[in-house]
Order: C-alpha cells, then sequence, then structure tokens
C-alpha cells in the first residue's frame, strides 16, 4: 500500500492544475480499493456549501453541479466532527442525504475522511461499494494519509483561485491571503507583477580555454562596472524622496560589487577555467549559502541581496535588455521575492505598496518600504503571483494581509483608512525630538536594533537614543577567515563614533548551531539546543578574547561602549566571561591605552535565564529580554515555521509573566532592564511592558515612533492598570483585544485598526 500510496502522490504532483490532480486522485485510488466510486466534495464559504469536484464511478455531468449545504448528509457529518465516516450501508444513517444526480442509487458501503489544513475542513474524499460492507483499519489508514497529502494542494489552488464551480459572481466577494507585516500602512491599488531578470541556476557549466580567459575577465568586470552605474542611478532616483543616509543601503551594494569576496573570488574561478557566467553563478550561490544557513532571520535575509546582485551582472553578461514595465499609477508591486533595486526602480509617485511571497520582516525590502512609509507584506506562501498581474487589490500591512478584488465598500473603506494613515505618519514625525516619556514624568528611552552600518542613518533619523542591539556577526560572515583584531576595531569604531555620546551596545559574536561560518563547520543533530553564543566564544577564548580587545580598543576616548552576552544559560558563563573581559581590559591598558570599563548586559533568551534573572543581575550592568528567542523558547515553536508560526505570539501569558519575573528579578538587584525585538516595537506589548516598570525598549528604527507615541499618552499607573488586567485573561487573542480597547480608548486607534478589516463586508478566505 505503501508504494501504491508513493505513486499517487508523485502522479498529483506532477499534475498541471488542481482539476487534473483530482483527477488523478479518484481514478487512483478507486483502483487501490477496488471499489465502484471514489469523489472529492470541496467546500465552497462563500455559498456554504460542499460543491464536488471530481468522480470516478458517478455521473459525470454532476460534476461541479452536485453541492450539498453545509451541515447537510454525511459530508456534513464528516465536516463537523473532523473524522472519518465508515458505514456498511450508508442510507441507514439518519443523516443521508440522497443526491438524484450523482446516479448512486445502489451504493451501500461508504467510507468519508476529511481533508484538513491547519485545523480546517477544506472538504471530504469519499469512497463508494455496492456491497454491504464495513472497510478494514487498513484502507481508512490509506485514505486519511491521501486525503493528508492532498490538502495542501487544495489550500494553495483556493489562495490561487484556482478551484473552478467554487465561486459565485458577486461582485461583494473578496479573497484575501495572508503573509507577515512588513511595514505598516494600508493602500489601494493595482497589481504589477515582477520577476527576476535572469536564472543564475540555470547557468551551465563551461569551459575557456587559455587563449580566452582574460577576454572573460575582462567582461566579467565591464558587467560589474555597468551594475554600479546601474545601483548609482537607482539611489540618486530615490533623492527626491529619501535622506541621503537612507540611501546608504546602495551604498552597501557598490560595496559588495567592489568587495574581493565577490569579485576577485569570480575572477578567480574563471582563471581556473570557468566561464564568466558560470564562475558567477558559483560565488554568488557560496556566499549566498552561508546566510541563507544562518538562525537569525535579520541576517539570513542578506542572501537575496548578493542574489539580486548576481542576477543584474548576469543579465550584463547575456547582454540582455530590459524594457521598462507601464508602472500603475498606484502600483501594488508583487513577486516571489522582491529586491531593493526592484523596489527601487518604481517610480516613488507610484508605488503604493509592496508585496512577496517570500522574505521576512527583517529582509532589505522591508527596511527599504518602512524608510519610504510604504506598505508591505512579506512570507505571503500561497500568493498566486503568476494570476494577480493587473488587479485590483489592498495591502494591509498591519496584519499582513492582502484582498484580491475587493468589493466598492471594502475599497471604499480602506481609502478611507489610507487618508488616516498618512495624517497619523505626518503627526508622528513630529514626536521625533521629543521624549519617549510617560504622562507622569517617567523616562523610557527608545533605542534602534541595527546590524548593518547602512542602517546607521535611519536609526539616528527616527528619534533613536542610541543603539540597543548591534549585532557583530557581519564582518565574521563575509570573510574567509575570522577577521583580525584591526579589522573588528575599524567596524566596531565606525558604530560607537556615529552614535557619540549616545550609548551603543554591541553583542559579542552570535554564532554556531544552524548559524555557521564557513571556515568554522559546526555539525549538530539539534543545532537550536546546541554549541551556539556564548557557549562557542568560552570555548574559543583565542576567538573571543581578541573581539574583546576589538571592542575596547574601538571605545577608546568614546565611553559609550555597552557590551550583551548572547545566550546565557548559567551564572557559570558570567563568571566565565567576565574573567576573560578582565583579561582583554588589561591587555588594551597595559599597552598605554585608556579605556573605561564597558557596561555589562546579559541577553535573557532561554528558560534558565529566566528563573536566574536576579542572580545574573547581581553579576552585570543591566539585562536585555531578548523576546524572539525567549518567546520561541517557552513555547517552542519556531516562527518562520509556517505549520506552528500562528501559535508564536509574544502576548502569550506564559511570555508576560516570564517578562515581570525577569524585570521584577533585576529590579530587586537595583539593576534596568531593557527588551529587544518585535515585542519591544509592538505598540499593545510596549504598553504592557511600561506597567511592569521596564527601563528601556530597542527595536527597529521604523517602530520607533509609534511606541514613542503610546508612552506619551499615557501614566505608568494606567499602564500597571492594564497590565494587571491583561493578566486575568488566558488567551493571547484576549489580551491583545484588551490592550487594543485600552489604546483606542486612548485616542489611539490609528495604531490598532490601520487596515482591520471592517465587520460589515464580507470577505471568503481563499
Amino acid at each position: 500500500m505503501l508504494n501504491t500510496l508513493r505513486r499517487i502522490i508523485q502522479e498529483v504532483n506532477a499534475a498541471q492544475n488542481l482539476p487534473q490532480a483530482l483527477a488523478i486522485m479518484v481514478k487512483r485510488v478507486k483502483q487501490a480499493v477496488a471499489v465502484e466510486t471514489c469523489s472529492v466534495f470541496l467546500a465552497a464559504p462563500h455559498t456554504q456549501h460542499f460543491v464536488l469536484m471530481a468522480s470516478d464511478g458517478l455521473n459525470p455531468a454532476a460534476i461541479g453541479v452536485a453541492r450539498l449545504a453545509r451541515g447537510e448528509g454525511l459530508i456534513g457529518v464528516i465536516a463537523e466532527t473532523a473524522e472519518p465516516l465508515n458505514l456498511d450501508n450508508a442510507p441507514d444513517h439518519p443523516r443521508y442525504r440522497f443526491i438524484a444526480e450523482t446516479g448512486e442509487e445502489r451504493l451501500h458501503a461508504f467510507l468519508g475522511v476529511p481533508i484538513i489544513h491547519h485545523r480546517k475542513v477544506l472538504g471530504v474524499l469519499v469512497i463508494r461499494q455496492r456491497a454491504r460492507r464495513r472497510f478494514d483499519e487498513d484502507e481508512v489508514a490509506f485514505l486519511v494519509t491521501v486525503a493528508a497529502q492532498l490538502s495542501g494542494a487544495i489550500a494553495h489552488a483556493e489562495a490561487s483561485g484556482g478551484i473552478d464551480g467554487l465561486r459565485g459572481t458577486s461582485g461583494d466577494e473578496t479573497r484575501y491571503i495572508d503573509g507577515l507585516p512588513g511595514a505598516p500602512g494600508v493602500a489601494v491599488g493595482t497589481a504589477m507583477v515582477v520577476y527576476p531578470p535572469a536564472d543564475l541556476d540555470a547557468v551551465p557549466d563551461r569551459k575557456v580555454t587559455t587563449d580566452n580567459i582574460e577576454t572573460e575577465v575582462a567582461t566579467f568586470m565591464a558587467a560589474v562596472m555597468a551594475v554600479q552605474t546601474d545601483i548609482q542611478a537607482l539611489s540618486e532616483r530615490l533623492n527626491p524622496v529619501l535622506r541621503a543616509e537612507d540611501r546608504a543601503l546602495f551604498d552597501a551594494y557598490r560595496l559588495m560589487l567592489g568587495s574581493d569576496s565577490l569579485v576577485d573570488k569570480t575572477v578567480e574561478r574563471i582563471r581556473q577555467g570557468s566561464w564568466a557566467s558560470g564562475a558567477l553563478r558559483e560565488t554568488v550561490n557560496e556566499h549566498a549559502r552561508i546566510f541563507d544557513e544562518m538562525d537569525d532571520p535579520y541576517i539570513r535575509e542578506r542572501a537575496e541581496d548578493i542574489r539580486d546582485l548576481g542576477r543584474r551582472i548576469l543579465v550584463c553578461l547575456q547582454k540582455g535588455k530590459r524594457n521598462q514595465p507601464p508602472y500603475p499609477d498606484k502600483t501594488i508591486l508583487i513577486g516571489e521575492e522582491i529586491t531593493a533595486t526592484t523596489l527601487a526602480e518604481v517610480p516613488h509617485e507610484k508605488l503604493a505598496g509592496v508585496v512577496s511571497a517570500r522574505g521576512s520582516s527583517s529582509s532589505h525590502v522591508a527596511i527599504l518600504a518602512r524608510a519610504l512609509g510604504v506598505p508591505a507584506v512579506v512570507g505571503a506562501d500561497d500568493l498566486p503571483v503568476a494570476r494577480l498581474d493587473g488587479q485590483e487589490m489592498i495591502v494591509d500591512g498591519h496584519l499582513g494581509r492582502l484582498f484580491i478584488q475587493p468589493s466598492a465598500g471594502l475599497r471604499a473603506e480602506f481609502a478611507r483608512l489610507e487618508r488616516e494613515e498618512a495624517e497619523l505618519t505626518a503627526g508622528l514625525a513630529e514626536l521625533r525630538d521629543q521624549p519617549a516619556m510617560t504622562t507622569d514624568g517617567a523616562h523610557i528611552p527608545l533605542y534602534a536594533n541595527t546590524g548593518l552600518l547602512a542602517d546607521i542613518a535611519s536609526s539616528l533619523n527616527s528619534g533613536a537614543e542610541g543603539i540597543g542591539l548591534y549585532r557583530t556577526e557581519i564582518p565574521f560572515m563575509v570573510r574567509p577567515h575570522f577577521p583580525s583584531e584591526e579589522e573588528q576595531r575599524r567596524v566596531y569604531r565606525q558604530v560607537l563614533e556615529s552614535y557619540a555620546p549616545r550609548p551603543v551596545t554591541l553583542r559579542t559574536l552570535d554564532v554556531g548551531g544552524d548559524k555557521e561560518l564557513p571556515y568554522f563547520p559546526i555539525e549538530e543533530d539539534n543545532p537550536f539546543l546546541g554549541w551556539r553564543g556564548i557557549r562557542i566564544t568560552l570555548d574559543h577564548p583565542e576567538i573571543f578574547l581578541v573581539q574583546l580587545r576589538a571592542m575596547l580598543r574601538a571605545s577608546s576616548g568614546l565611553d559609550n561602549l555597552n557590551l550583551l552576552l548572547p545566550m546565557i544559560s548559567s551564572v557559570t558563563e558570567i563568571d566565565d566571561t567576565l574573567a576573560l573581559l578582565e583579561r582583554a581590559w588589561r591587555d588594551v591598558t597595559e599597552s598605554g591605552e585608556t579605556i573605561a570599563r564597558p557596561r555589562i548586559g546579559v541577553m535573557v533568551e532561554v528558560p534558565s535565564a529566566v528563573y536566574q534573572a536576579e542572580s545574573l543581575a547581581r553579576r552585570v550592568d543591566f539585562l536585555s529580554i531578548g523576546s524572539n528567542d525567549l518567546t520561541q523558547y517557552l513555547l517552542a515553536v519556531d516562527r518562520n515555521n509556517a505549520r506552528v508560526a500562528g501559535l508564536y505570539d509574544s502576548l502569550h501569558p506564559a511570555v508576560l509573566h516570564a517578562a515581570m519575573q525577569v524585570i521584577e528579578g533585576a529590579h530587586r538587584q537595583n539593576k534596568p532592564v531593557s527588551v529587544c525585538g518585535e515585542m519591544a516595537g509592538d505598540p499593545a506589548a510596549a504598553l504592557l511592558l511600561v506597567g511592569m516598570g521596564i527601563d528601556s525598549l530597542s527595536m527597529s528604527a521604523s517602530s520607533l515612533p509609534r511606541v514613542k507615541w503610546v508612552i506619551r499618552n499615557f501614566s505608568r499607573a494606567q499602564a500597571r492598570d492594564i497590565l494587571n488586567e491583561a493578566l486575568t485573561l488566558e488567551h493571547p487573542a484576549a489580551i491583545r483585544a484588551r490592550v487594543n480597547e485600552r489604546l483606542m480608548e486612548a485616542g489611539l486607534g490609528g495604531l490598532v485598526r490601520g487596515g482591520t478589516q471592517p465587520a460589515s463586508h464580507t470577505t471568503v478566505g481563499y
């Protein structure tokens, strides 16, 4: 039976569309279990019916026509219970409903199993037989397995609008697709689908003769120069709408084009006998693979920047000409994976929104969209990109939702919200130089999280009071070996100088597990619980001491350095780290440099650190709650896994109680506590943290104005009362609803509603 199942799944996966896949499925299942009929009924949410969508054995004319109301017949029983139904004589069942057009008069035995995707019953798979008998356990198990395999394909087809016969013709029916919030805001516009100009993976291996190597090198270098010119032009195009500092992203692109790691490595491969396109492919894949394997989502997204540059160079190598597409007046840019440069090619006055099937809130396209003030939805896995060009749609960057072919009423409502968003953004800009102070005078500094030098200026321009988290991994990742002390010092010095005298918190090297360095491979069965973070650096003091000395030397004369230690799980790790830091400080000061001792902090990211918060605080100067990892570890949820990402919520009661325990433990030792991560940038969560007595918050620069607006509209006492209300609730959704209710009562509804679907309009969850 297993081999039969494999063959069926292979055939289904090879089908060109869903109707073909369903036809193959019912035919092969009928043959496998030797029954008279096999059929599939699929749910049509807007009509509240189950429709016969495929059958082998029933009247072909009934396909797409025969239907049962939800709750009607045996199909309704299976949908209600979400369990198989096995009957030796179906007509004897009190809920049996005869459908004359299917020609099923002589069928008795019945086995139906639900087709379920993410807890939702999408349809029912049914087999029937004339003889009266109950199907055995193996047959039931086989059908359940087939249905489980079919569920993903049906869910994707629903998102793509690919299930013929399930839709009515009413103009009031709206489909929507959920992704992840990329940049806040709402927009109504017309879809413009973009796709990569070249396919690097399709480039074949090809050798060049010794006589042609220099010609090939010259061709490659000319392509690089052409792309450098193109990137410069894109940067200049954004002059009217972006500050010069924000355009530093494109400076980073030009630096990558001039780096020895990308260009020289490709030239080296050409000189070894590869043609330019093949050498470029290998170099880009090598570099992108390094970033792809990283655990940190922010760093992992850098892989697409490398691929984007590689594709652009390949276009020049192929001497292909791209025609400028006719962008609609209100363009919703859509693609499988939109890059920062693709986004920059759209005239800013025509760009209304961005939707990417891939990516996360830390991808460069999301970062740039936030800088441009353009709403974005990313990580929309079921996005039917090829079918969306030219369609009218709504982008809701708050919820991470895309509405396709919205009704007139929904368009009007979102157009109003779009106007309100513009007014809100203009108002928040006025808060840039205002302190983040509660109405009863408590100052809560707001810091920025960053990891690229290109992000520094945008963080400063957002009103950040310093850097709460600077990721130091990148200098280690972009080199073929551990960076020297002087190489590290130069990078850290640039960051510290840019913010002086404001504080800058440098996190020590946080690699290991599935966040590998190419020259330092680590193989583990469970990398998330393995050798990573402080565990690696303590085991390799020769690496750690170099970084510590580089950080200390970089702070000379500035005295704004804070050090943050990642993945601390015991006080022993603190004691060992402090001993190494003392040794590094002696090394630096004994060489004649005058260096102030930095403040030392610990990241609370694992449950053991929560329970030892007071002991940790006794040894260091401050604690910083890493809300992203702490939430994942507490809830055992990988937020980048689409199957369980819906369970990830930093307003889960367990996360709130853990944060309170950390704050209370540190405060008993008179040590401050910050929160870095998405929780800090969530207005609802930030309000609860203020109620807990948090001392500072660190977030992406784009989130800072909204959080500041919340802080300036509540007192500590009010926030504490709201926290106490929230702690009486047991469900994250209920907590968020209660806090959002309080935000709206305070006149901050723009932070809550911003694109929330009006209840008066009907939508269908395709």
